[in-house]
């Protein structure tokens, strides 16, 4: 189990909790689907809180297992996509608590999560293409804008919380102590509103977004696919695990 599920007062917490750093193989993505779509629909429940145990909010895809078996790419892709999926066609407000590092699958969460509140240690990251992958370029552009998401995309840079709050990223940093209680207070006074309104508010702020992620999350991951196919993306699977620089041949 690599997902915790905790309600009460009307707030429906996911808990992320699959140490050392909280990625998830192909198991844990559909689990966080499955756990995610339930806390959307269960009637008790009128605003989901995401955070994480441990060193960090999420590291994304377990590299160790696709560099031992590269034909999982199809069925984590699949989860990866229902899981951001879940997040974002959530019937109730969403709210990503992030600390520490938010890398790759953890920028797909969060970007699809109506708004971040983030700890002033968190870092944000989207290292896909020294990992000979692709994807959450969608979910980064939701919180960074066009531009700073192409940057982070080509450059694999890390951005701390305050620049990411600069980047209209994320609604609050609090210092990590206090990242849980500062979500739950906001996430309390949400799901005190009218059920109906909320329900209602979500379904219309996702119909009046310009970009849909899940159109375009599905677009990047016919790329990612073609990416991973290809001799580059094994020589940086392997060179990250072999704690190496990878040696692309022209």
């Amino acid at each position: 189990m690599a997902i915790d599920i905790e309600i009460k007062d009307g707030v429906g917490e996911l808990i992320i909790n699959a140490p050392p750093v909280n990625a998830l193989n192909n198991a844990g993505w559909r689990e966080f689907a499955e756990k995610m779509t339930a806390l959307g629909q269960n009637s008790d429940v009128n605003c989901v809180v995401i955070r994480s145990e441990g060193r960090g909010f999420q590291a994304g895809v377990d590299v160790k297992e696709l560099a031992e078996n590269g034909d999982l790419i199809v069925e984590l892709n699949r989860g990866c996509y229902d899981s951001f999926a879940a997040v974002y066609d959530c019937p109730v407000p969403t709210i990503s608590a992030v600390h520490g590092f938010c890398i790759g699958g953890g920028i797909g969460i969060s970007g699809a999560s109506d708004f971040v509140i983030a700890s002033e240690d968190a870092t944000f990251q989207l290292p896909e293409i020294d990992r000979g992958a692709l994807g959450a370029a969608t979910h980064l552009m939701r919180l960074v804008g066009v531009q700073k998401a192409r940057r982070m995309l080509y450059t694999c840079e890390t951005i701390g919380a305050e620049e990411l709050f600069r980047h209209g990223g994320c609604t609050a940093v609090v210092p990590r102590e206090k990242l849980r209680d500062e979500a739950m207070t906001i996430a309390r006074s949400i799901a005190g509103k009218s059920p109906q309104a909320l329900r209602l508010g979500k379904q219309a702020l996702n119909g009046i977004e310009l970009l849909d992620p899940k159109q375009s999350y599905r677009f990047e991951q016919g790329f990612t696919l073609e990416l991973y196919t290809s001799p580059d993306s094994q020589e940086a699977r392997d060179a990250f695990v072999e704690k190496r620089d990878a040696d692309f041949k022209k």
